[in-house]
């Protein structure tokens, strides 16, 4: 980038030149003696749009030195063949008669050459004069009448042309002698009115060349160079010396906005770049500038997002949020600058997870790894059941606002045998089910479940050696707490179980209907449920059931079998009712609403959330909860883990 005394050293020099042109075509026209110069003796064009008059070394299609001095830097003009090849229009001829005699043909002869050698009027040898007298001598020559419509043409191109750079002495003269040409007089009048207005900018222009020069370019507005060249063009709107002027107000704006570029101030040159815009828009310096500006910014912006994403790397989420700020303000179009932004909420929502990922953490002591869990994105719901509907009971009410705002990921599945007697094994721990004696398994000749003293975790729902893959059953709320502490112990991240909010949250998956999959019986697997269906090893059937559902299933199956729900959590609603964090409440007033835990120190009686195979429909809708006392080991009940994303 280039440095301040540079870009200094630019604008001055730009600036200046421009201004030096404009000041020296004005004082050359208004005060020519102050540059030694007599105007009786100046360097005049001759009343051609051809040859130049004799001692003059300039090509035939030159414009002026006079007038192009006086109007700044060059204007790409037309040549004066194109000007008059445009605005030739059709000659009134007459018809002739007869041929053109010797004598007549002689001045046309002669009057083409002059007017090919550029002497088109002023005196006896010119084009207008031979042509004249040979259409006196034959007022039927059809020569003659061209040529002097072809002299007119010419003067009037070569007029306009003076007129458009500045040069009001040379549009003077040749307006004098197109006066002497027949059927002249609209030319003459609509010319004289263009030249009077050339002669009343001209000290207009003055004074704008002389504020420019005291870098008055465009403020104040009604005391600027830009408010005088803009008088001007409102009289003159073909005025080149104000177009040219207004193009170096332009650019003094635009220096301003390189002046900023420099010192990495947007703010600066893109108000600069608005009012250069405004000026004279689409200039091809205004085009070059501004790509300048939006390549620095470019390249600036993303040098402070990847600043930024250094930040999140290293977790300092503060300067990463605050950079990402300056990135966006420099730049609110950066490619990347979104997908950052996702980043950073995830950063400080889910630890640097996605909503939906699924992760296991290792162990930092041992070989293994937690159980696979998914982060549950964060969000707000109705917690409870409804008033105005029916099949609810009391403790389900009344429904209330819960908000979580702090990430958390929840085991997909329930924490199955194998995974507990992992811990079992490695942690020494003994399960309530062996430390007190007995669980409560299924009797399948009565169809109830029943205290057994010789059940315990490692058995399934009616006592018989359970596998690996089905979800660990007869766990006391002690036993799934002591599970959650050991992983924490080994991971060195911090697990526990559910909160009850938490667990109806992810229950619901975002839905608002009875059950995750809708109001009634399910239309598909979605759950291990009990559907009318289903029949037990001797033939039982439920008699409170979903009708016409089937699962295949009496007892807990394999965990992940069936569906999940919209979050991606399986058996969430079905297989085993699970144990959560909260103590028991008959209803949820003053219950809290920040999606923490409602905890009494001492409570032995515990939430637990969830259907299970053996539950009814009733018992299986997103608000169902029941209390039971913690050291419960039932052959419904497991437990899943959350782990903290903060």
């Amino acid at each position: 980038m280039p440095s301040n005394a540079i870009l200094r050293n630019q604008r001055a020099l730009g600036g200046a030149a421009g201004i030096i042109v404009l000041g020296f075509a004005l004082t050359y026209h208004f005060f020519p003696r102050l540059l030694h110069v007599d105007p009786t003796q100046a360097p005049r064009r001759s009343m051609s749009m051809g040859e130049a008059v004799p001692g003059r070394d300039i090509a035939p299609t030159d414009i002026p030195a006079i007038a192009e001095v006086n109007a700044g830097p060059p204007l790409t003009l037309a040549s004066t063949s194109v000007i008059v090849a445009h605005s030739k229009k059709k000659a009134d001829l007459p018809e002739q008669l007869s041929a053109d005699p010797p004598a007549v043909q002689d001045l046309l002869t002669r009057a083409a050459k002059a007017l090919q050698a550029g002497q088109v009027a002023g005196d006896k040898n010119s084009a207008a004069t031979l042509f004249a007298q040979a259409l006196k001598a034959k007022p039927d020559s059809r020569r003659a009448a061209q040529g002097l419509f072809d002299v007119k043409a010419r003067l009037v191109a070569d007029i306009d042309q003076d007129i458009a750079v500045g040069d009001a002495d040379a549009a003077k003269d040749q307006l004098d002698a197109l006066r002497t040409l027949p059927n002249a007089a609209e030319d003459v009048a609509l010319l004289s009115a263009n030249l009077k207005t050339l002669t009343k900018v001209r000290p207009m222009l003055a004074k704008g060349a002389a504020l420019l020069a005291q870098g008055k370019a465009d403020q104040p507005v009604d005391g600027s160079a830009l408010d005088m060249y803009r008088q001007v063009q409102k009289l003159d709107p073909q005025n080149a010396v104000a177009e040219q002027g207004i193009m170096q107000v332009q650019r003094a704006v635009l220096d301003r906005a390189l002046a900023g570029l420099a010192q990495s101030n947007f703010v600066d040159a893109d108000r600069a770049l608005a009012e250069a815009q405004a000026i004279r828009p689409g200039s091809q310096q205004m085009q070059d500038v501004s790509k300048r500006v939006d390549d620095m910014r470019q390249q600036r912006a993303s040098g402070v997002l990847a600043q930024a994403h250094s930040a999140l790397d290293g977790g300092n989420l503060a300067l990463a949020s605050k950079l990402a700020t300056q990135a966006q303000q420099i730049n609110p179009n950066l490619s990347g600058l979104t997908e950052f932004e996702n980043q950073l909420t995830n950063a400080r929502l889910y630890a640097g997870y996605k909503p939906g990922q699924v992760f296991s953490d290792g162990y930092v002591d041992m070989p293994g790894k937690s159980p696979a869990m998914l982060v549950v994105p964060t969000g707000s719901f109705q917690m409870g059941a409804p008033d105005n509907q029916d099949g609810y009971s009391q403790n389900q009410k009344p429904q209330h606002p819960v908000t979580l705002d702090k990430g958390f990921a929840m085991a997909r599945s329930a924490i199955t045998v194998g995974q507990f007697r992992e811990f079992v094994r490695n942690s020494g721990y003994v399960p309530d089910s062996i430390k007190l004696g007995g669980a409560s398994i299924y009797d399948e000749r009565s169809g109830a479940m029943h205290d057994d003293e010789r059940a315990s975790w490692q058995d399934d729902y009616v006592g018989n050696k359970a596998a690996d893959d089905l979800p660990v059953i007869n766990i006391s709320w002690n036993d799934a707490k002591a599970y959650a502490d050991w992983l924490s112990q080994r991971t060195g991240k911090i697990y526990r179980l559910p909160n009850e909010s938490e667990f109806e949250y992810a229950l619901r998956g975002g839905t608002r209907t009875r059950y995750w999959w809708g109001d009634g019986t399910p239309t598909k697997l979605v759950e291990n449920l009990t559907g009318s269906g289903d029949r037990s090893r001797n033939g039982r059937h439920w008699s409170n059931a979903f009708r016409g559902y089937r699962d295949g299933y009496w007892g807990p199956a394999p965990v992940m079998h069936f569906a999940s729900n919209p979050f991606g959590l399986y058996d969430i609603d079905g297989n085993v009712s699970e144990w959560v964090q909260d103590c028991w409440h008959e209803s949820y007033v003053r219950s809290p609403n920040d999606g923490s835990a409602w905890l009494n120190p001492g409570c032995s009686a515990h939430v637990v959330r969830g259907g299970s195979w053996g539950s009814s429909p009733d018992q299986v809708n997103s608000a169902y909860r029941q209390g039971t006392d913690g050291s419960v080991r039932s052959g419904r009940i497991g437990f899943r883990v959350v782990r903290e994303l903060q």
